[in-house]
């Protein structure tokens, strides 16, 4: 289509039309910011992304490696893309601008009108003028399709290295290289090591980062990266890269000094270049360097054209971290509903995303101002480098770098150019040795770059938009929810703001009780208390306009009833505890919607032998019940009556099975793929470990369900990484993920460790698990509970693999005396009659079924029948002849306390 038809979106629209060239993750920050302000609608917008998918996270590119899914890295709630003033094309980017005719022409040829255009297209990965770039294998690391192509590469190499012998799979190494020392290229190191491959890092300056961080600080960050077994060479200029002789592809790289490296795969990493071919050919001035030159408004010398991101040139330099281009966003949004905001100058601060590897900077990290004075704390021993640059009156903040402890970052990079209290050195001390003076961050101060979220913005969420918690807090501010850096900042704040406003931030558990679980867990089990009613004597309180504590309620008792199973106080239907429980527990079953119940035998890691396959099969046969293949892979058996639980487990029991927990808050499955039993790709026995593991935490009580999976090869064919704890097995040893659920909200795991034995596997699952039973909320699973965890993942992993609280020989204890204590809570009940007489399915008539159960056929099996199908006479009872028998006229039903007529 010529430039000459007719634009596709005629100009009598009564709205103005802005039109934004790129589909990145500034683009999306403005789309959000003016729809977020336009409360008239007189904007509509129209997004022209090149990529063939909604914008998404560049920032944590690299957990891609793991999630494997472009939509977990998708940016901001995706009903943005619903609303009917956005429209995005992707797959489709601009070809040209026609500034005097106002539209741009698309890829498709399609021409589309503007009123306003937005240029953010962003920047390219620069490809170093070195003999060799274009061979295959060689990569650069800027998008998901960049990222899945360096994947899929590694992946084969390291299929064709297999060799089969004698003695087994032999796998030679695949060989990586990332040309580059500095974020992007660090991040790409990771990756490769996480793909199972070598990686080299081949740095032409004189330390990592240089950018970022001074001499020192990459002296002890090459230690620290060193140590996750990425080879580092600094100083070093690549002469050109070689083919192998036999394939074609990358096999060699040629070093300025004379010196040589066998490789299967090279990574760019060496910086970016912005986008502005198409402003160049609109004919827009560019800079020195590229991008397109904007005033600080971000407006170009075209009235009706503006540039934000990394395409803009803006004070002479294009800036390629997120956060500026975000602030030029906001400020674009608001110039185009009338406002008069300019951009206030970049914040370059950063943090390195490399797992264990904790890196910052901020400000003038380098020292260069005039009569600046450095203050350095440094520990080699333990790979620690700090420094805080200051002003010559020693109390300005001018910046700071930290390397191997970036603790003290997020709450001292908002002082930037503020005066510290006290002596400045105290904030680079290790903990213990008596504290930094506490900071009253001024409301100027930005909290969170990305967002350019100030502490008086997060002030004002809780003042005055009654925010009373972190989530609305980050709702109303985004604070956070972009690299998360600064959410334990964001959530000092928050709750320092909530107590000046007078409202109690209380984590009490509930009206009966003034501790939070985790505080309620730790008293019970030191004052060695095993019943409610002690528990509640102790440490309950009167609810105001009650005469005292009672028997509790909804909340507390069950909780209480975690608690006393986690600490090993015997069965959960002895005594007292039995009243404790909810209906599930109640019954050693799970409800299903018809009033009947489940059955679920453990089949540790989904082995089964033959013979336990027909004992299953004629259980449900007899018994007339519905069956299904979990997701966890083993059976569950529905449409059992209350009166048939203790036959049928009393046949299962016999036949060798147990309770598999599928009613309780514990431990249910252990998912596992066959492993190198049978696959030829498996690298450890995941069956053998999986059937180890479930044997091992079978019964663990805890505050929220648990699943875990085991992969014997990277392939995770079980999906170990959406589970609560996933082992990924190496050729090394075994990796070990934590933090992932399903559910509403689903999570992929993170990674806590890698190459472990055996023995390490199991002492560090072992510690995890108990740290989650004895720290977390109540109904808290394992992904929000490592998100909230003061520290993060990176605390947990201090605490479990470090063992930074003294508290590991604790925890062995804690999961030994579970061990040792375990027992099959429906054999106990067959064994003794009092618990057996809970099984009744009428207090006058305990074997009698119940006549409102009705069923219609489906595939072969039953399903209880609609309240439809039941008054069209379409279902059928469970036993026509039992029902005809009745009579007695009214039912009083056993534990559940219902009368049915």
């Amino acid at each position: 289509m010529s430039s000459e038809q007719p634009p596709s979106t005629p100009r009598q629209d009564s709205r103005r039309h802005v039109v934004v060239v790129g589909g990145g993750m500034v683009a999306h920050r403005f789309v959000e910011a003016l729809r977020a302000r336009d409360d008239a609608g007189a904007w509509r917008v129209s997004v022209f992304a090149e990529e063939p998918r909604k914008p998404y996270d560049r920032v944590g590119l690299t957990r891609y490696f793991e999630v494997r899914d472009a939509e977990e890295l998708a940016l901001g709630d995706p009903a943005l893309w619903d609303d009917p003033l956005v429209e995005l094309h992707r797959d489709c980017a601009v070809t040209t601008i026609d500034r005097a005719a106002r539209t741009v022409t698309d890829r498709l040829g399609r021409v589309h009108a503007y009123d306003e255009l937005v240029l953010a297209t962003g920047s390219s990965a620069a490809m170093p003028p070195i003999d060799g770039n274009d061979l295959p294998g060689v990569f650069v690391y800027r998008t998901i399709d960049d990222v899945a192509a360096l994947r899929g590469w590694v992946e084969a190499k390291r299929e064709a290295g297999r060799v089969e012998t004698r003695g087994g799979t032999v796998e030679r190494p695949v060989r990586g290289a990332v040309v580059g020392g500095g974020l992007l290229g660090l991040e790409a190191a990771g990756a490769l090591k996480a793909l199972g491959a070598q990686a080299t890092v081949i740095q032409f300056g004189t330390h990592l980062m240089d950018v970022q961080i001074d001499l020192g600080g990459g002296h002890a960050l090459k230690r620290l990266i060193n140590d996750k077994g990425i080879s580092v060479r600094t100083d070093t200029a690549t002469k050109a890269i070689r083919p192998h002789r036999r394939t074609g592809h990358v096999g060699r790289m040629d070093f300025a000094d004379g010196g040589r490296l066998d490789v299967d795969v090279v990574v760019m990493a060496t910086g970016v270049r912005p986008r502005d071919e198409l402003a160049r050919a609109a004919g827009l001035e560019v800079g020195e360097r590229g991008g397109a030159v904007v005033d600080l408004s971000c407006r170009t010398a075209d009235e009706h054209v503006w540039a934000i991101g990394e395409v803009a040139c803006i004070e002479g330099r294009c800036l390629g971290l997120v956060a500026p281009g975000n602030t030029m966003a906001e400020v674009v949004a608001d110039r185009l509903l009338g406002g008069e905001a300019t951009f206030p100058g970049a914040d370059t601060a950063t943090k390195l995303k490399l797992s264990g590897v904790d890196v910052a900077s901020f400000g003038d990290a380098h020292g260069r101002s005039e009569k600046s004075v450095e203050i350095v704390w440094a520990d080699p021993l333990a790979g620690v480098y700090k420094k805080l640059v200051m002003a010559d009156d020693a109390r300005t903040l001018l910046g700071g770098v930290f390397v191997g402890d970036a603790a003290p970052y997020a709450s001292l990079r908002p002082m930037l150019g503020a005066e510290l209290p006290g002596d400045p050195s105290a904030f680079l001390l290790p903990e213990g040795t008596g504290g930094a003076p506490a900071l009253e961050l001024p409301d100027e101060a930005n909290v969170c770059s990305c967002n350019n979220v100030s502490a008086g913005a997060i002030r004002a969420a809780v003042t005055e938009h009654a925010c009373t918690d972190v989530a609305g807090v980050k709702a109303c501010t985004r604070a956070g929810t972009t690299c998360g850096a600064c959410l334990p900042l964001v959530t000092k704040l928050t709750k320092t703001e909530l107590t000046k406003a007078g409202v109690e931030v209380s984590n009490a558990l509930c009206e009966h009780f003034d501790l939070s679980r985790a505080q309620l867990f730790d008293a019970v089990r030191v004052a060695d208390l095993h019943t409610f009613s002690a528990i509640i004597d102790r440490f309950g309180r009167v609810p105001e306009g009650a005469s005292d504590a009672g028997r509790g309620c909804d909340i507390c008792r069950p909780t209480v009833a975690s608690i006393l199973a986690s600490l090993g106080n015997g069965h959960i239907l002895a005594g007292e505890q039995a009243a404790l429980q909810d209906t599930n527990d109640h019954m050693l079953a799970n409800m299903q919607k018809d009033g009947t119940y489940s059955v679920v035998p453990r089949m540790p890691g989904g082995e089964v032998t033959p013979e336990g396959l027909i004992v299953v099969g004629q259980v449900a046969q007899d018994f007339g019940l519905y069956t299904k293949i979990t997701g966890g892979q083993r059976i569950d058996m529905f449409g059992a009556r209350v009166e048939q639980l203790p036959e049928i487990w009393r046949r299962l029991v016999d036949a060798g099975f147990e309770s598999g927990h599928a009613y309780g808050k514990s431990l249910r499955t252990v998912k596992s793929c066959v492993g190198s039993t049978w696959c030829r790709f498996g690298v450890q026995d995941s069956v053998g470990m999986a059937v180890e593991l479930e044997l091992r935490y079978r019964g663990l009580r805890s505050p929220h369900k648990l699943k875990l999976g085991v992969s014997g090869c990277a392939r995770e064919c079980a999906e170990a990484r959406g589970k609560d704890v996933g082992v990924i097995a190496t050729d090394k040893g075994w990796n070990v993920y934590v933090g992932g659920n399903g559910g509403q909200t689903p999570k992929h795991a993170q990674l806590l460790a890698e190459d472990l034995t055996s023995a390490e596997l199991i002492r560090t699952i072992d510690r995890f698990l108990m740290l989650y039973i004895r720290t977390a909320d109540r109904l808290q699973r394992t992904a929000p509970w490592v998100e909230e965890y003061e520290g993060g993942l990176d605390a947990i992993r201090a605490v479990v693999i470090e063992d930074s609280l003294g508290l590991g020989a604790d925890l062995d204890a804690a999961m030994a005396q579970h061990v040792e204590g375990y027992e099959d809570e429906w054999k106990a009940v067959l064994e003794d009659p009092e618990k057996l007489a809970r099984f009744g399915s009428f207090v006058n008539a305990p074997t009698t079924p119940d006549p409102a159960l009705a069923y219609v056929p489906e595939r072969g099996q039953k399903r209880p029948a609609t309240a439809d199908e039941i008054a069209a006479g379409e279902a059928g009872p469970v036993d026509p002849g039992l029902v005809s028998a009745l009579t007695s006229p009214v039912l009083v039903a056993g534990p559940t306390l219902e009368v049915r007529a």
